[in-house]
């Protein structure tokens, strides 16, 4: 009876290590981020309005292109043409999904932030909505705000 019990154990603390790492990939090119690793990078801080609680919340995160950028995403001025049809793939622990263009994510094409926040008002994202959550600043409602964000993967229609 222990032996069940432990592999129990072991897949329930597997699962959470892993909902601790977030995964960015561009095709072959990977990389993943932990809570420490991800803080090590430069944030930017956001408020956003939360309908559901009508409160402002303010997050702190990495702009997501700078996350892009580490699998080789074309940025900047690199934003035209056919890489106006690529789209960012955003996952949250309990398979949700939302999508954003990769032009929403550069800032010098669009004038709202798109973070990948780790702390909340000052204190580290709780269990409820983090460690990871894509925060997209200019949306009305809070539909594309990934919790629990686990994978961030840029794709294109092909």
């Amino acid at each position: 009876m222990r032996t069940p019990l432990l592999v129990l154990w072991i897949s329930v603390v597997s699962l959470s290590l892993c909902a601790q790492t977030l995964r960015v990939q561009n095709g072959s090119q990977q990389a993943s981020f932990s809570r420490e690793s991800l803080q090590s990078l430069p944030h930017q801080t956001v408020t956003v309005h939360d309908p559901h609680t009508n409160q402002d919340e303010t997050y702190s995160g990495v702009p997501l292109i700078e996350l892009l950028k580490q699998v080789g995403a074309p940025t900047g001025h690199e934003v035209r043409g056919k890489v106006l049809s690529q789209y960012v793939v955003a996952t949250g622990s309990d398979g949700y999904k939302a999508i954003l263009a990769l032009a929403e994510a550069e800032p010098d094409f669009h004038p709202g932030d798109v973070i990948v926040a780790d702390t909340m008002d000052g204190k580290p994202l709780d269990a409820k909505i983090g460690p990871f959550r894509l925060v997209v600043s200019e949306d009305r409602r809070p539909a594309r705000s990934v919790r629990n964000l686990v994978s961030v993967e840029l794709k294109s229609d092909k």
